[in-house]
């Protein structure tokens, strides 16, 4: 039912800010003495992808057919926990930076389906959360990547909220915690600790 180490999937719209969390989180916890693991699930994605030709840039994964990404995702699974158990094999802690919830063309896509959680074996599924016109602003700042398909504050908040909804449905299979963590402008310091307090209570 469990892996040796624990995990922790980390999951959050596109510009919520959950990757900075994470960066601020993993400074804490190394000052606790923790040994982590931290994977970002859309590298591992991005990585078979790219070495099979099949997208030129991250945001294209999602504009894959669904099937092609189905396979990606059970790859990128699979190697993430085969990482992890490579430098972890004293225990620790293995976090997965994800999504709940995938925008596509073909409507809204599972990131954490049974066949990831059967790899994963999360312990907890966090969710990071902010208000909508933030993550909105944030998204719209950041030029590097193409999140115009979201739709907006609106599209944001739609988002979100189903993506709460799919982490929830996503703990049943693994009896998995879930805490919800608001990352507010300004205050990512708050919501990391949090995350670690999550972390140390498992």
């Amino acid at each position: 039912m469990r892996h040796p180490f624990k995990v922790v999937v980390v999951t959050g719209v596109p510009g919520v800010g959950k990757t900075t969390v994470i960066k601020i989180f993993s400074e804490m916890a190394a000052g606790e003495g923790l040994k982590l693991h931290i994977a970002n699930f859309g590298d591992y994605m991005l990585r078979t992808a790219l070495e099979t030709g099949l997208v030129r840039n991250r945001d294209e994964i999602r504009r894959l057919p669904l099937r092609r990404q189905l396979e990606l995702q059970r790859e990128a699974a699979r190697n993430i926990v085969r990482d992890a158990s490579e430098r972890l094999k004293d225990g620790g802690v293995l976090i997965v930076d994800t999504h709940a919830l995938v925008k596509t063309p073909a409507g809204y896509w599972p990131g954490l389906p049974k066949h990831v959680l059967d790899e994963l074996k999360p312990d907890s599924i966090v969710v990071i959360e902010a208000l909508p016109e933030e993550v909105a602003a944030r998204q719209a700042r950041d030029k590097s990547r193409f999140r115009a398909d979201i739709g907006g504050v609106e599209g944001v908040a739609r988002l979100m909220e189903a993506a709460r909804s799919a982490s929830i449905a996503s703990a049943v299979h693994y009896a998995s915690t879930v805490a919800v963590i608001e990352n507010r402008e300004g205050r990512a310091e708050e919501a990391a600790r949090r995350l670690l307090e999550v972390v140390k209570g498992l």
